[in-house]
């Protein structure tokens, strides 16, 4: 099995997918091709170049010099994977990784710098013991009727007939908590399908365009993106959604989707962002680098990578915490109480 061939049959075991591959054969496998090769990717391929300098306050241009200043020829590859990690870093990216035999470079700032807002022990309080479960949601009714669905990741294939389900139980319900707090993506579909069960109609959610050339603005005309309603159980009373730093990539795009549905108000803390469809490409030594190559935007052509603002900003509060309390279920709660 070839190198670059290995590390994709990884990748895809890992659950770790790419849109696309690109191959990059004109720069030499030493420290400084490899360099190169590397910042050449991420400057014609990324999607958010102009976006991140204009936000980031720095000039990707000037990187290359940068970072070569700390290559030399005698370096092993760990040496030189950091070097290229901590150059990729300048882009605070989580969409942007680099896989080689040794490790996976990462940037998990995005939600490490922030507080977490979720604690699974009091979540468990919650949930009790006689909670349900379907494709992977946790879902119950609590002792003031209102419905409380978790849904922790958008790996799991969530099925129709399953959300029906969950649909019908919960349907005498005054209100509707749906919690993705920590849910760090997974497959845009299961997003898609679970938010299509709040619209009554078909809404513009947000636009899409793609990378079409090496140029910074070569982009294509941005696509409007439409969410349908179901054709199972759809909920019609209002919902609570509670978000924060760790919803990433896939649930990034369900919040965007959410916050152009009827009676849903966003509550908790921002989300983490990574809203860039990911593709994948391979360096001279076999290394594979992923990106971000497709920019998302909301309905009113609003960049959602470094995250979505909730509409009620909420945080979890040490003495609620220490009295068994989750501050964001209550104010939701509460929130779904007064509505009714």
């Amino acid at each position: 099995m070839k190198l670059h061939t290995l590390y994709i049959y990884i990748m895809l075991l890992a659950g770790i997918s790419c849109s696309g591959c690109i191959r990059e054969d004109e720069y030499d496998n030493s420290p400084h091709g490899n360099l190169y090769a590397l910042w050449n990717i991420i400057n014609e391929q990324y999607c958010f170049l102009d976006y991140k300098e204009q936000t980031l306050d720095f000039k990707w241009n000037d990187m290359y010099a940068k970072y070569a200043s700390r290559l030399s020829s005698s370096m092993d590859s760990y040496q030189l994977f950091e070097v290229m990690c901590d150059m990729l870093s300048e882009l605070r990216d989580g969409h942007v990784n680099l896989y080689n035999p040794h490790d996976v470079g990462r940037y998990w700032s995005w939600y490490e710098d922030y507080p977490t807002n979720f604690n699974e022990e009091l979540q468990r309080k919650y949930l009790s013991n006689d909670y349900r479960i379907a494709s992977g949601i946790k879902y119950k009714i609590l002792d003031d009727n209102i419905g409380y669905i978790y849904c922790g990741d958008f790996s799991t294939a969530i099925g129709n007939g399953n959300l029906d389900e969950i649909m019908h139980y919960l349907r005498t319900c005054n209100g509707l908590i749906v919690d993705v707090r920590n849910n760090s993506g997974g497959q845009l579909t299961n997003a898609e399908i679970l938010s299509r069960r709040f619209t009554n109609k078909r809404i513009l959610v947000g636009y899409t365009a793609h990378k079409t050339g090496p140029g910074r603005n070569n982009f294509s005309t941005p696509e409007p993106e439409y969410l349908e309603p179901s054709t199972g159980i759809r909920w019609q009373k209002k919902v609570v959604l509670l978000t924060n730093r760790r919803c990433y990539s896939a649930t990034n795009t369900f919040v965007r989707n959410m916050k152009e549905c009827p009676n849903v108000t966003v509550l908790g803390d921002q989300t983490g962002g990574g809203s860039g469809l990911p593709f994948c490409s391979e360096l001279p030594n076999g290394w594979l680098i992923r990106f971000s190559a497709c920019p998302m935007y909301t309905a009113r052509m609003e960049h959602i990578e470094f995250g979505i603002a909730p509409d009620v900003n909420v945080s979890l509060s040490l003495e609620d915490a220490l009295r068994g309390e989750d501050t964001l279920i209550e104010e939701a709660r509460l929130l779904l109480n007064i509505s009714e």
